[in-house]
């Protein structure tokens, strides 16, 4: 059956899961969520007659040339997924980690598109259906495929590497995030690193940040490219400034990017060590890097005509919380308000960690802050820094108490929707 799908998908080398934009001779995979049935639009689809193919699950549907009832379309969508990886001559680069992963993507990316025909993870379609997608944009010409991985749940990253077989693999960092499906802090050390023991059993390399403790003793007796701030490293890399941008030096190139945050050093780092191993050429490697422009509200600085906002509100834990806090407090320019979302995922640990964020808050000496959320709300004692129960509340203060002249940090987990409040800054 994958071999008849598969005879479909090299008419052009497309798959869509969406019945709105179907483009000609496209697979299309009828997939089921929890709102949604795409089976309900399989029939239409086909009659359209611009599918090559429309791959359903469900069995009461009309026979159809150009419908393949199977048992489960995720899953045959996963092992095609997997039967194209094995077919297609590119390396692929698995990338993973609590914080950073999509950014390091992105910047792996540009660098590799130096000197490589490339793919990569689009946005973050990093989980069971994202990554699927992602390997079957691999053209016959394609020399390199970047794949992020998430997860938030124990045996998941196992799982995407046996669809994926990736050549290489790295991850970022491993920190407290997901708590609530990884169980524990171990939970999520245990999981992320299941990319080391698939890239281990299979002989092939892994990138490590060797500034990284953790990293470094669970990729301990492996065939390892190192790079980071530690002068042994394979592609050693140092801090430069960051206020607010930061910039690394590296071959004694200073390099200067758009991106802010102290936090961001192990991303460009980790891009400087992959394109090294690569053969990128040196300065292809600092171009791509001093061009790569932060979207999507990760690590992005916007200029209102009111106030200057680091927007950072594309996910939260309290790694993350506490680095762009961290680096938020040693920022010049302006007088500083925090505008922080709940933390969320986090389980039995959520008081805890929304607690000591606070703690660090205080410690740090920051004397205005927004906080969305019921977990901020519970916890703060301190009655200068004002709470709201969501964004929806803070919108209103916002509008009937306008803002400027604040240098403003934005960050918390995507969920709690902070980006709405920007038209308001």
């Amino acid at each position: 059956m994958i071999a008849t799908i598969y005879q479909h998908f090299q008419k052009a080398y497309k798959i869509t899961t969406d019945s709105r934009k179907v483009e000609q001779d496209a697979v299309f995979f009828a997939l089921k969520g929890e709102n949604f049935d795409a089976n309900d639009f399989a029939l239409q689809v086909a009659e359209a007659g611009v599918a090559s193919l429309v791959v359903a699950d469900r069995k009461e549907l009309p026979q159809h040339e150009r419908i393949l009832i199977v048992d489960d379309s995720l899953k045959t969508l996963q092992n095609l997924a997997a039967y194209h990886r094995q077919q297609s001559r590119a390396t692929v680069l698995a990338i993973t980690g609590t914080n950073g992963k999509t950014t390091t993507k992105e910047l792996v990316s540009a660098v590799m598109a130096k000197k490589y025909r490339i793919i990569h993870t689009q946005g973050n379609l990093n989980n069971h259906i994202g990554v699927p997608l992602t390997l079957l944009t691999i053209k016959p010409e394609t020399e390199i495929a970047v794949v992020e991985m998430g997860a938030s749940h124990p045996g998941e990253i196992d799982f995407l590497c046996k669809i994926a077989d990736p050549d290489y693999g790295l991850i970022t960092n491993v920190g407290k995030a997901h708590l609530e499906g990884f169980g524990s802090f171990e939970g999520v050390i245990k999981t992320k690193t299941e990319l080391y023991r698939h890239i281990k059993s299979h002989g092939k390399a892994v990138f490590v940040n060797q500034g990284n403790p953790l990293l470094w003793e669970q990729s301990e007796g492996q065939n390892r490219i190192s790079y980071g701030r530690h002068c042994a490293a394979d592609a050693p890399v140092a801090p430069g400034q960051c206020n607010p941008y930061l910039s690394v030096v590296w071959r004694k190139h200073l390099i200067q990017t758009h991106l802010v945050g102290s936090y961001n050093f192990e991303n460009v780092a980790a891009a400087i060590g992959v394109g090294q191993y690569f053969g990128v050429d040196e300065n292809a490697i600092i171009e791509a890097l001093e061009q790569y422009m932060p979207t999507n509200s990760r690590s992005q600085v916007i200029e209102t005509t009111k106030n200057h906002i680091i927007m950072d509100a594309y996910n939260a834990n309290p790694t993350s919380m506490r680095a762009a806090l961290i680096n938020f407090a040693s920022i010049c320019g302006g007088e500083h308000l925090l505008i922080l979302g709940d933390m969320r995922e986090l389980g039995t640990a959520s008081e805890e960690e929304h607690r000591n964020i606070l703690g660090l808050m205080k410690e740090l000496g920051f004397k205005e802050a927004l906080l969305v959320g019921s977990n901020f709300c519970a916890y703060n004692k301190n009655p200068d820094w004002m709470t709201f129960e969501n964004v929806k509340e803070l919108c209103q203060h916002l509008e009937s108490k306008p803002i400027s002249g604040k240098t403003i940090l934005v960050k918390g987990s995507h969920s709690v929707q902070l980006e709405k409040v920007l038209p308001l800054l």
